[in-house]
């Protein structure tokens, strides 16, 4: 059976399970069951290349000792087991290695929603049957099918907050380019699409080797404030080969106060999306500066990223719309940000990027810190021929950028970008009369509301003509074909 339809078949599984309700949770529980299945090849691998490696889980609570045997422990047994030793001895696990903190951690939220024990015992069958994580073609197959599965977050309710295309997090990887030995982070990780395309990234272009890899590993930073994703993210991360993803913290990053934030905290590359649309619990607010204090999560989120950037340090973050027309607050937010970064591109999405989830549209916004921004460059991103509207089975695809990539240049050539019908420049002077309003639309586009009412009126007037004319025809065959 192949990796996708093992997968496939464990979440019909849940599906007769009473107390599985919905994508969520299918991903949730799914989720938890692969930590400790990953963990333990992991611990295999370990075990067979290091000497005196030791566990930091009991005997009984490895996965080799209770889930391995596909004749092992099953019904009100194994039920027993998982609610009233497994997970509540995870939570509380004794010890103060990092390998020790990351399962409690990833634990200290997880939940077992399945209520059989019998169909419990067939969905760890199925893991084991399918899957073998001490292989690395299956480790590098699953990659792609947990990819799957985040993507079916996005039809999973709010859920679809916490995933952001794959096309869109490797375009944004790709133009920020972080490099071996920088502090890369993501301050609203949620399953972590940024910080596994950056570390494709840098082993792509710079690990040369295990040193390599592990000082790679120890620059990747995340923070989730919502339990299923963390845990998610932090099993994308033992996926992508991060041996103890103890930088990727459960919390809320905006909890912290603004003014606490020091030098030991700065970072050189942001990549992040955070939740747009959604607003903070009372009070989060007075932790900023009150020239910036608003509820909108994603307005806070964008004045913390510029704080916590080094000077040269580059960001990347999705925003709605109503970030770049904003008023008030969202003024006083975009003009810190065009004083002390450089804003040099914004890429403008369409709508249904991130559908189902949202229609919102959104964009992409550039930024190096530092420097004054003296001019934006803007390029409108079309969809594909044929293309009206993105969904689940078609949804934006890493290809459709390379036409930014092309007119986007080398780093260090952005001054030989070239005007055309999709891209256009505006001089920070101009965004200053503006109001600091960054909603600027495509002057190579003419918008038919601003369009001459005579030349509208005869545009329409053609257009009934030709539906008459096609109706008569109609008609007239119609006649013909009553007659014979």
């Amino acid at each position: 059976m192949s990796l996708s339809n093992t997968v496939k078949s464990i979440q019909d599984i849940m599906r007769k399970d009473v107390g599985v309700d919905g994508d969520a949770q299918r991903i949730s529980q799914l989720v938890w069951l692969l930590f400790l299945k990953i963990f333990d090849a992991q611990e295999e691998e370990m075990e067979a290349t290091r000497d005196n490696y030791r566990s930091p889980l009991p005997e009984k609570f490895r996965w080799r000792n209770w889930a391995a045997d596909a004749e092992g422990i099953t019904g009100d047994a194994l039920q027993k087991f998982v609610n009233d030793d497994l997970f509540p001895g995870l939570k509380e696990l004794k010890g103060t290695t990092p390998r020790h903190q990351l399962i409690r951690t990833a634990f200290e939220d997880a939940y077992n929603y399945m209520k059989s024990g019998t169909l419990l015992r067939q969905v760890i069958n199925k893991l084991n049957e399918g899957i073998n994580f001490n292989s690395s073609q299956d480790r590098h197959l699953f990659g792609d099918i947990y990819e799957q599965l985040l993507r079916d977050l996005q039809n999973a309710g709010n859920a679809g907050e916490y995933y952001t295309p794959r096309a869109v997090t490797q375009f944004m990887t790709e133009m920020t380019n972080p490099r071996l030995g920088q502090i890369i982070f993501d301050p609203a990780c949620g399953t972590g699409g940024f910080l596994t395309c950056t570390l494709d990234h840098i082993r792509k272009h710079e690990v040369k080797s295990p040193a390599d890899d592990k000082r790679l590993q120890e620059c990747i930073r995340g923070v989730e404030k919502k339990p299923m994703p963390h845990l998610l993210c932090v099993t994308n991360m033992l996926l992508h080969g991060v041996e103890v993803p103890v930088n990727i913290r459960h919390d809320n990053t905006l909890a912290k106060p603004y003014a606490s934030y020091t030098s030991s905290d700065r970072v050189d590359i942001i990549l992040t999306n955070p939740p747009f649309g959604g607003q903070e619990e009372d009070g989060t607010e007075n932790n900023f500066p009150a020239t910036y204090r608003t509820k909108e999560t994603a307005d806070l989120f964008l004045v913390l990223i510029v704080h916590l950037l080094r000077d040269t340090g580059h960001g990347a973050i999705v925003l709605p719309d109503g970030t770049l027309f904003g008023e008030g607050i969202k003024t006083r937010i975009k003009q810190e940000l065009l004083e002390k970064c450089n804003l040099h591109t914004i890429v403008r999405l369409p709508n249904g990027v991130f559908a189902p989830y949202t229609g919102i549209k959104t964009n992409l916004l550039f930024f190096t810190k530092g420097e004054p921004t003296k001019e934006i460059w803007y390029y409108e991103h079309q969809y594909p021929a044929g293309v009206k509207t993105y969904n689940k089975t078609k949804p934006i695809r890493i290809e459709e950028f390379d036409v930014e990539k092309k007119w986007w240049g080398k780093p260090g050539q952005e001054k030989k970008r070239k005007e055309n019908e999709f891209a256009w420049r505006v001089s920070i002077a101009d965004i200053a009369a503006r109001g600091y309003n960054l909603d600027v639309k495509n002057p190579h586009t003419v918008d038919a509301a601003h369009r001459d009412p005579a030349e509208l009126l005869a545009e329409f007037q053609t257009a009934q003509a030709a539906v008459a004319e096609v109706r008569e025809k109609l008609r007239k065959e119609l006649e013909t074909a009553l007659t014979r």
